[in-house]
C-alpha cells in the first residue's frame, strides 16, 4: 500500500496564475495582471519546493508541467531556476518530460529558444479552434495565422510538441469539426488534447447560458457525433486515443498526464495547485489557495497549502478506477483490490462487459469505445 504510487510514478504540477485575458469558457484558476514581480514568485516557488521534497525524498522525478494561466509569460530564468531546483531536490529521471503551456500570443522565437535551453523539452499550445471567428467567441486574442505561426516556430524549437482543440462549439457541425480536425492532423502533429465544450457555474459562458444568451451549442446527439468523429479521423492519421480526450502518436503520449491517470505521486506548488503524495506510507490530497496573493502570504509563512488530508482505502480505490478507465490502458483488477480490500462485483462486470461498455483482458478491464463515450455512467455503476 505505501508503495502504490510507484505503479503510476512521481511528478511536479507548478501553476503559473496569470493569463493576458480571461477566456469566457475558463474555470481555471487564472487572472489578469499587468504587474507581476517575477523574482517574488520565483522565491515562493523554490520554498515550497523545498518544502515539499522534504517530505518526498529519495523519490525520482519523472515529469514537470508548468501549467496555467499561461506559463509562455513566464521569465525563462523564471522556469530555468525552478526545473535546475527540482533536479537538485529529486532525483530526475534520465528521460524526464518538462512541459510548458503556451498561448500562441505569446510566443516568440527568442522566447522559446530561451525555455528550451532552460530544460523545457514539450511545448502544448492552447490553440482551441482553427477558425477565426470561433476563437473570437471563444475570447482567444490570437488569431488562426498566430497559431500557426506559433506552431512552426515551437516545431523548430522541440521535438515534442502538443495542441489543444475544443469542439462542440457554437454552430458547430460534425462536417465542419470533421474537416477543422483533418486540417490539424495535417500540421505535423504528434499529439493532440481535444475537449468538447462545456458550460461551467461562475463562467462568462455560464452567466449567459443561464440567461439564455449562449446560442447556438450543439444538441446532445450531434456533440456525441462529433467525440465519434474524433475517434476515427486520429485513428485514420495514426494517433489513437490513449486516453478520453487526448490522441497521440505511439511514443508521443504525455508522461505528465499518465502519471495522474494511472494514479501515481505528483507534487502540486503554486495558486490552486492540487497534489497527491504519499508520506509515511499514507496517501494525502493536499490543496493550495487559490488567489495568488493569499497563496504567496501563505508560502512566506511557512507552506501555500489550504488543505491537506488523509484519502482512505476506499477513497484510493476509487479515485484510480476513476482515472485509469479514462486510459486504453485501463484499470488492474489486482492493484484495485489491494487498494479497496475487496474485488469489483461480478454481476456488475458481467453486465457491462454484455452490453459492450468495458471488456476483461486477462486482469485488465478496460472500457471499450462505446463505454468511453459514456464513461461518467460506467464508472458510477462500478462504484454504486
Amino acid at each position: 500500500m505505501a508503495d502504490d504510487w510507484r505503479n503510476g510514478g512521481f511528478g511536479l504540477y507548478v501553476h503559473w496564475p496569470f493569463c493576458e485575458a480571461k477566456c469566457p469558457y475558463c474555470d481555471f484558476n487564472s487572472h489578469v495582471s499587468k504587474n507581476i514581480n517575477q523574482k517574488q514568485w520565483l522565491k515562493s516557488y523554490l520554498r515550497e519546493l523545498k518544502r515539499s521534497a522534504a517530505e518526498t525524498p529519495d523519490r525520482v522525478l519523472n515529469t514537470i508541467f508548468f501549467g496555467g494561466g499561461t506559463p509562455s509569460l513566464m521569465d525563462p530564468d523564471t522556469v530555468g531556476a525552478v526545473i535546475d531546483q527540482a533536479r537538485a531536490l529529486w532525483h530526475p529521471a534520465n528521460d524526464m518530460e518538462i512541459t510548458l503551456e503556451a498561448n500562441p500570443s505569446s510566443v516568440e522565437a527568442g522566447r522559446f529558444a530561451a525555455y528550451h535551453d532552460a530544460g523545457v523539452n514539450r511545448i502544448s499550445m492552447g490553440v482551441q479552434a482553427l477558425n477565426d471567428d470561433d476563437l473570437r467567441r471563444l475570447g482567444r486574442i490570437h488569431t488562426v495565422a498566430e497559431a500557426r505561426a506559433a506552431f512552426d516556430i515551437a516545431r523548430a524549437c522541440f521535438d515534442r510538441v502538443s495542441f489543444d482543440l475544443i469542439y462542440a462549439r457554437q454552430h458547430q457541425t460534425p462536417e465542419m469539426w470533421r474537416a477543422e480536425l483533418n486540417e490539424a492532423l495535417s500540421m505535423a502533429v504528434d499529439h493532440l488534447s481535444l475537449y468538447q465544450l462545456t458550460i461551467e457555474e461562475g463562467t462568462a459562458f455560464g452567466d449567459r447560458y443561464t440567461v439564455g444568451k449562449l446560442r447556438g451549442l450543439p444538441e446532445d446527439d450531434s456533440a456525441a457525433d462529433m467525440y465519434l468523429v474524433t475517434q476515427d479521423v486520429c485513428e485514420a492519421h495514426g494517433l489513437p486515443a490513449y486516453e478520453v480526450s487526448n490522441h497521440a502518436r505511439p511514443g508521443a503520449e504525455s508522461q505528465h498526464n499518465l502519471i495522474y491517470w494511472n494514479y501515481g505521486d505528483y507534487v502540486g506548488v503554486g495558486p490552486g495547485a492540487h497534489g497527491r503524495i504519499t508520506v509515511n506510507g499514507e496517501k494525502l490530497a493536499t490543496e493550495t489557495y487559490l488567489s495568488p496573493n493569499a497563496w504567496l502570504t501563505a508560502v512566506e509563512n511557512g507552506s501555500g497549502e489550504k488543505l491537506r488530508s488523509t484519502l482512505s482505502r476506499q477513497d484510493q480505490a476509487n479515485e484510480y478506477l476513476m482515472m485509469c478507465l479514462r486510459t486504453t490502458e485501463g484499470l488492474y483488477m489486482d492493484r484495485f483490490s489491494k487498494l479497496a480490500g475487496y474485488s469489483l462485483p461480478q454481476n456488475k462486470l458481467s453486465d457491462l462487459i454484455e452490453l459492450g461498455m468495458i471488456e476483461q483482458i486477462d486482469r485488465r478491464l478496460v472500457a471499450t469505445k462505446n463505454g468511453r463515450a459514456v464513461l461518467n455512467a460506467v464508472i458510477r455503476e462500478l462504484l454504486g
